[in-house]
């Protein structure tokens, strides 16, 4: 059994299935990522898990208690981000860390001790006495963070860090929760980012339409799906006249074209590149460079659920307007 541990989990909302069987653990130290597309039930699950909403069927397990009986007792022991900024913006950085703190029974003292702490921690010092509205999107997600962690969590629950915001401060926050990892927190993080997943998860699960499609590391998930070869060639001209002639000679292969001086040739099979470099001179077409494009976790995404990469970057340009 993992510090977090959830069985057949299940939400249904009238017959819509949110979530539907979910089954995985998380262990103690690792940061454990969902990722998949807006409406997948990444935060349907982690809103069961920290009890915002209770499950239509299954079971929680964190840290030994009950999440779903005893889920006052979990509260104390796990600090959520969630994916909207839920401080005061009429209060400074300061008294909002104090006033989240003061809500876990943290006296005076020790507050405001743990707050400018966690203000110098993430770079905010300079704005703590300024009012929250006048935050830019990356400080009040900074300031967010820091008041999950204000009593000293042993697991986060972040929903979606980084959406939205800029990329200096999408870097940022990375760090943070790459440190976090470092002092011993269990993270568990929610992500329509899979270069975030990829960057920061120890583990990740593909969630799609409410269901778990795959789980494990980076280098797992690369081992387990069978890619195919891909060699990238820069011409002096165009391919397209020769395109099919190719994919006749050499069965297994199949040719992609993505500009007037470039194409793609992917095979299951190893590709033997001096058969093809041939007939291309024998065409007067010469070849200036020639890689192998090895497979990335965007790649095996797409291949495990038949989501386009494509389709999770417009959701996140429409996230972020």
């Amino acid at each position: 059994m993992g510090l977090v541990d959830v069985k057949n989990l299940n939400k249904s909302y009238g017959d819509i299935k949110a979530v539907n069987d979910l089954s995985f653990q998380i262990d103690q130290g690792e940061i454990f990522g969902f990722l998949g597309p807006n409406g997948a039930g990444k935060t349907s699950t982690i809103n069961m898990m920290i009890g915002l909403s209770r499950p239509t069927s299954g079971h929680i397990m964190i840290d030994g208690i009950d999440a779903i009986k005893d889920i006052k007792k979990v509260q104390k022991i796990i600090g959520i981000i969630p994916d909207e900024n839920n401080l005061y913006d009429e209060m400074n950085g300061f008294d909002n860390l104090c006033f989240c703190a003061s809500l876990y029974g943290i006296r005076r003292k020790e507050r405001e001790k743990r707050a400018m702490e966690l203000l110098e921690l993430f770079d905010l010092t300079k704005a703590a006495k300024r009012p929250l509205k006048t935050y830019s999107k990356g400080m009040k997600r900074k300031l967010t963070i820091a008041a999950g962690i204000i009593h000293n969590p042993k697991i986060l629950f972040l929903d979606e860090p980084t959406t939205g915001i800029d990329v200096e401060s999408a870097r940022q926050i990375r760090e943070l929760i790459l440190n976090l990892k470092k002092q011993g927190k269990t993270i568990f993080i929610t992500t329509h980012y899979i270069e975030e997943a990829e960057r920061i998860c120890d583990r990740i699960a593909f969630i799609v339409n409410g269901k778990i499609v795959k789980v494990g590391t980076v280098t797992e998930l690369m081992e387990n799906v069978e890619h195919e070869h891909k060699i990238k060639m820069q011409l002096d001209s165009s391919i397209k006249y020769v395109k099919e002639e190719l994919e006749n000679k050499f069965v297994n292969c199949t040719v992609e074209i993505p500009d007037e001086n470039s194409c793609l040739i992917i095979s299951k099979e190893r590709i033997a590149l001096s058969p093809i470099l041939q007939l291309l001179d024998n065409k007067g077409i010469s070849v200036y460079e020639a890689k192998e494009i090895k497979p990335s976790l965007e790649d095996v995404f797409v291949k495990l659920t038949g989501i386009e990469a494509s389709k999770l970057k417009k959701e996140k340009e429409k996230v972020g307007k």
